[in-house]
């Protein structure tokens, strides 16, 4: 039986010790890390199929052709193959030359320009360069990281970018997210210019988790440790919510402008350049000024989910920088496949998927023109499927 009453020294000395006060910061972070781990624990199902899938298709890389998965490599496979069958019916096949394929020979400088596309396996093919670099004795460099990034620059930003870039020792290759970027407009030789494309839908999934991501937090406190931490509700978002509630940033209007790398809903605006009339989204006119720098201007654009063609476009097309980089992807697969891969993202439903990609129609078709050029090229170049 506890007493009806305690004397006073006893509640004294058990009364409440005040601790110091902690900073905001350290506040906020327990809140975040908090909402992380309620948001982990209740994908922990999902998780656990995802890495399951995982063992299967390492990464964003094992989508089609990426893997040792032999369903995939089928299925790209089976695109070239339709590719074929669809030129010879029209006639094309027997005029098909790699010669007109191949912007390669109007580069005016032994320089490679990597225009990268966020969140189409760039990481990993920046990693393969690098490895590239030592094999076939060039010089890898990229951008600094930014604590905010602009792709869409002015004309004096151009000029300064491709001046430096100009001023590189050859044979080099620069990497740097940002806009295509017209080197003969200022009177500067033209570099090779390459990138990657991505199943546009896919890609804004990726974007979505991606910038909710504990470690993508982590890498950008550590770079800049003044950047204010995100708001849990917003960590704990999933992509399906934000799409059913139509949340603005899952909310893909036709012709609406956003600037910045955050901007992750048009892919095109990576080829149709810095000009005002590149930034609506889903627009014909940014779709077709897209379409043209990728035809006239560009000497391989991959495509992430058949990335065995991909490579053996690269290899054809400019041996230079990519001779032996199937081989070099092949033998380190598994280290490669590790880049940048988010365990963090849930699956999305086919449904959801529908419902964004009835406003992505001109962001598909651009994904499309790029994917049948690339099977174009490598017809044209007499390349073997394996």
């Amino acid at each position: 039986m506890m007493p009806k009453s305690l004397p006073m020294d006893y509640l004294m000395r058990y009364r409440r010790v005040s601790f110091p006060k902690r900073s905001t910061d350290i506040v906020a972070l327990i809140a975040v890390s908090c909402t992380l781990f309620l948001f982990l624990h209740t994908q922990s199902l999902t998780s656990r199929l995802r890495e399951m899938e995982d063992k299967l298709q390492p990464s964003e890389m094992s989508a089609s052709g990426l893997s040792g998965n032999s369903i995939s490599q089928e299925s790209a496979q089976s695109n070239v193959h339709e590719m074929y069958k669809y030129l010879k019916s029209t006639g094309q096949m027997s005029t098909l030359r790699a010669w007109d394929l191949n912007n390669t020979r109007k580069a005016d400088m032994e320089l490679v320009f990597f225009n990268r596309v966020p969140k189409v396996g760039s990481q990993t093919f920046m990693t393969l360069i690098r490895r590239l670099s030592a094999e076939n004795s060039f010089t890898f460099h990229r951008d600094a990281v930014q604590r905010i990034e602009t792709i869409r620059l002015s004309p004096d930003q151009q000029l300064e970018l491709a001046d430096m870039v100009s001023e590189l020792p050859t044979p080099s290759v620069y990497v740097k997210h940002v806009c295509y970027t017209n080197f003969t407009r200022f009177g500067l030789p033209t570099p090779i210019y390459v990138n990657l494309v991505r199943d546009p839908v896919e890609r804004v999934i990726s974007w979505y988790y991606y910038i909710r991501a504990p470690w993508y937090y982590v890498e950008r406190k550590q770079a800049f440790p003044d950047l204010p931490l995100p708001d849990p509700r917003w960590l704990r978002k999933d992509f399906e919510t934000c799409v059913l509630n139509h949340d603005p940033e899952c909310t893909f209007n036709y012709g609406e402008t956003h600037e910045g790398i955050g901007d992750h809903r048009r892919q095109t605006l990576f080829f149709c350049g810095h000009d005002e009339e590149c930034t609506p989204f889903n627009t014909v006119g940014a779709l077709e000024r897209a379409k043209y720098a990728v035809e006239s201007q560009y000497s391989v654009v991959g495509v992430l989910e058949d990335l065995n063609t991909t490579l053996s476009v690269f290899e054809a097309y400019i041996p230079r920088f990519f001779r032996g980089a199937k081989n070099i992807y092949w033998e380190e697969v598994n280290n490669f496949n590790k880049i940048n891969r988010n365990s963090f993202k849930p699956p999305v439903s086919e449904e959801v998927k529908d419902i964004v990609r009835r406003n992505f129609t001109r962001e598909i078709e651009f994904y499309q023109f790029c994917k049948q050029r690339l099977h174009k090229q490598f017809l044209a170049a007499k390349l073997p499927l394996n």
